[in-house]
C-alpha cells in the first residue's frame, strides 16, 4: 500500500535527536530519507548509549531509536566533489532538514540559498537551541539546558529538592514535530504555490509553546507557581492530583476527580472536613500526606480495581518495562521491531499514527555508516570507477552488512 509521502526525498544532514527524529516521522509516512553522514564516524549518537552498553555488542540504542526507515551516505562535506554532488542532487529533492549549530552549514556551502540556487522549490528546514540570531545564537542548545530555561524544571519536583529534569529529551522531541508539522505545511504551500521556503525551528520556542497554560497564568494572574512538597502533580494544582502509593511499592496516579467521590470510595469519609476548593489548594500537601497514608493501605491492583469502578481518573504509574507489557500498548502494536545486521531484532516504538489509506509501517532498519552511499551515488549518475575513487580519498565511507547477517525491516 502506498504511504502518504511517497514521492517526497528528504536530503537530511542531521544528528542527535531532533533532527533524526523529524525526519523518521516523515519516513515512516513513505519520505525517501537520505541520511548524510559524516565520513568515517557517522551521525554522533553513533557514539552514545545508555548504562554503557551497547545492542548487538556495537549498536547505539538512541541512534536505532531515530534512524529507521532512511539510507545513508557518509560523506566529507568539505570535498570539493562532494559538494558538487550534494548540490546536484538538491535539484531532484524536496526538503533538507539539519539540526547543526547556525552558521555552521552555511559555511560549507549548504545554506539555504546555496540549494535555493539549484532548486527554487526547495524546503530548507533549520533546527537549532535558540533560534538563528540574539544573544544565544552560539551557545550549545541541549535539551536539559533548555528544560532549565523554558521554566518545566523549575516548576517539576518537591519543594524541598532541586528542580528536576524530565526524564526524557521532551525538548527535542517537541522540537522534532514543529519541524514536521512546518515541513508538512511548506509542503502543501508548494503544491498550491509552487514556492519553496526556510523553516527554523528551536527548542527554546518550542518548549515555551508548549508551557502556554503556565505562562498565560502566571504573566496574566500574578502569581507564581511553587512546587508542593507532596507528590501533588503539578504546582498550580490541588489536591487530590498526584502521585500515590500503594502498599506493595507501587503507585498509581489520580487526576481530577471529584475530592469527595474520591475520599468516599477509599472509605476515609472523615477526610471529608477538607471537602473546599482553597483548602484543596492551601493545604494540599497535607491533603495528599493523608490520602497517601490511605492508598498505602492498599495492594496496586485492587485498589486500580476499587477507583476504576468508581470512575475515578486513575492508572498505575509503571516503568519502562512495564509499560512496554501493557495490555493496551499490545493492544495498539506500539512495540514492533525490525532486523539489523549488526544489533539483531532490535525491539522499537512503531509509529503514533494510524492512517485508513496510507498507514505508516517501519520498512528499513537504521542504516550502517554510508551503508547506502554507493547506492545512492549510482542514482545520481556518479560511476564505479569515480565511486570507488571517493572511498580510496576517504570522501565517502561506505559500512556493509556482513554476507552472512543481511536482514530488512
Amino acid at each position: 500500500m502506498q504511504k502518504a509521502l511517497t514521492g517526497v526525498r528528504v536530503l537530511d544532514f542531521s544528528h542527535l535527536l531532533q533532527g533524526p527524529f523529524a525526519t523518521q516521522l516523515l519516513g515512516d509516512m513513505g519520505a525517501d530519507i537520505i541520511k548524510i553522514e559524516r565520513a568515517g564516524k557517522g551521525d554522533m549518537f553513533r557514539s552514545l548509549t545508555f548504562f554503557n552498553r551497547w545492542v548487538g555488542g556495537s549498536e547505539s540504542p538512541s541512534f536505532l531509536a531515530w534512524n529507521r526507515n532512511k539510507r545513508s551516505i557518509a560523506v566529507n562535506l568539505k570535498s570539493p566533489r562532494i559538494h558538487q554532488i550534494v548540490m546536484d542532487m538538491a535539484t531532484r529533492a524536496d526538503v533538507v532538514v539539519q539540526n547543526f549549530r547556525p552558521g555552521v552549514l552555511e559555511r560549507l556551502g549548504y545554506g539555504y540559498e546555496d540549494f535555493q540556487a539549484v532548486n527554487e522549490r526547495i524546503i530548507y528546514c533549520s533546527g537549532s537551541g535558540y533560534g538563528e540570531s540574539g544573544p544565544y545564537v552560539d551557545r550549545p542548545g541541549q535539551d536539559m539546558l533548555i528544560q532549565g530555561l523554558s521554566g518545566v524544571s523549575a516548576a517539576t519536583g518537591r519543594a524541598d529538592q532541586p528542580p528536576v529534569p524530565l526524564g526524557a529529551g521532551i525538548a527535542d522531541q517537541i522540537g522534532a514535530m514543529n519541524m514536521v508539522y512546518a515541513i508538512l505545511s511548506a509542503l502543501y504551500y508548494r503544491e498550491k504555490t509552487g514556492k519553496g521556503q526556510k523553516i527554523e525551528v528551536n527548542l527554546l520556542a518550542g518548549m515555551l509553546a508548549h508551557l502556554g497554560q503556565e505562562f498565560v497564568s502566571v504573566l496574566n494572574l500574578g502569581i507564581d507557581f511553587e512546587r508542593p512538597k507532596s507528590g501533588i502533580g503539578h504546582p498550580g494544582m490541588d489536591a487530590p492530583f498526584g502521585i500515590y502509593e500503594t502498599r506493595d511499592g507501587r503507585f498509581v496516579s489520580i487526576a481530577m476527580s471529584p475530592y469527595a467521590h474520591l475520599v468516599r470510595t477509599l472509605g476515609a469519609e472523615e477526610l471529608l472536613a477538607y471537602d473546599d476548593p482553597q483548602v484543596l489548594f492551601d493545604q494540599r500537601d497535607e491533603v495528599w500526606e493523608k490520602i497517601n497514608a490511605v492508598t498505602k493501605t492498599f495492594d496496586c491492583d485492587p485498589l486500580l480495581e476499587k477507583l476504576l469502578a468508581a470512575d475515578i481518573w486513575t492508572a498505575e504509574v509503571k516503568d519502562f518495562r512495564r509499560a512496554a507489557a501493557d495490555p493496551q500498548v499490545a493492544h495498539m502494536g506500539m512495540i514492533q521491531s525490525y532486523g539489523h545486521p549488526l544489533a539483531g531484532d532490535v525491539q522499537v516504538v512503531g509509529p503514533a499514527v494510524t492512517m485508513s489509506e496510507t498507514p505508516p509501517a517501519i520498512d528499513r532498519p537504521a542504516p550502517m555508516i554510508g551503508e547506502h552511499g554507493r547506492e545512492i551515488l549510482a542514482e545520481f549518475g556518479v560511476g564505479r570507477e569515480e565511486i570507488a575513487a571517493l572511498e580510496a580519498a576517504g570522501d565517502i565511507t561506505v559500512q556493509e552488512a556482513p554476507k552472512d547477517r543481511a536482514v530488512s525491516a
